[in-house]
């Protein structure tokens, strides 16, 4: 007798449950990120550093909620809207998505909100909040840009959004003087290009 299948039960998803290779897949990326995290925060404990500003005097002056939280998401619709053009309209950026896609695989809305929340604030405690004060604006861009490098050649162009999107939240946290925005913009960016190339990979062959 055919057994039926493994139906989800997470309210507002269809089709077959969760794939342990992708759960296993989130588990590795939430440990990795994890890692960065606390050896981070270690250096900086060790260097006295404020992690979370990008100075004393920024320090002081605090954090402007609505404003910081307000401004990364203005720069995270920014950079939606202009990847999706990207995508849409052009052939490097359509490859470079179906690219991602396979690469990831699919994924629940839950593992996409997770895995975006856990890389924005790995990587900008670590790009932004030690490497930027020390090493200066461009040098901690470009190797944030140079940390997404894959040897692939349809995703080669990833190296160099990463470089452009190292700029831009390097500005938003000098701008700010703390990490607040950049990892709401880093965040917003990663969720939502996350699950939309996993819907991407529900519908490819090469997913299944």
């Amino acid at each position: 007798m055919e057994k039926t299948p493994n139906l989800s039960t997470e309210p507002g998803t269809r089709g077959p449950g969760p794939d342990p290779e992708r759960a296993g897949f989130v588990r590795l990326g939430l440990y990795f990120y994890l890692a960065i995290f606390v050896l981070t925060l270690l250096v900086a404990l060790l260097l006295d550093r404020p992690l979370l500003f990008a100075s004393a005097g920024a320090a002081e002056a605090g954090i402007a909620w609505t404003r910081d939280v307000g401004v990364g998401l203005a720069a995270a619709g920014l950079v939606i809207a202009l990847s999706a053009l990207l995508t849409e309209h052009t052939r490097m950026g359509e490859r470079l998505a179906a690219g991602l896609a396979q690469l990831i695989g699919p994924l629940r809305l839950r593992d996409c909100l997770v895995l975006a929340a856990a890389s924005a604030i790995g990587e900008e405690a670590l790009f932004r909040g030690l490497l930027q004060p020390l090493v200066g604006w461009v040098a901690a861009s470009l190797l944030f840009g140079f940390a997404h490098f894959a040897p692939r050649r349809e995703l080669m162009p990833w190296t160099g959004f990463a470089i452009a999107a190292g700029f831009g939240l390097g500005a938003l946290f000098d701008g700010t003087g703390n990490l607040v925005a950049p990892v709401v913009a880093h965040a917003g960016v990663n969720a939502v290009n996350l699950r939309l190339l996993a819907r991407r990979a529900e519908g490819s062959p090469e997913s299944v």
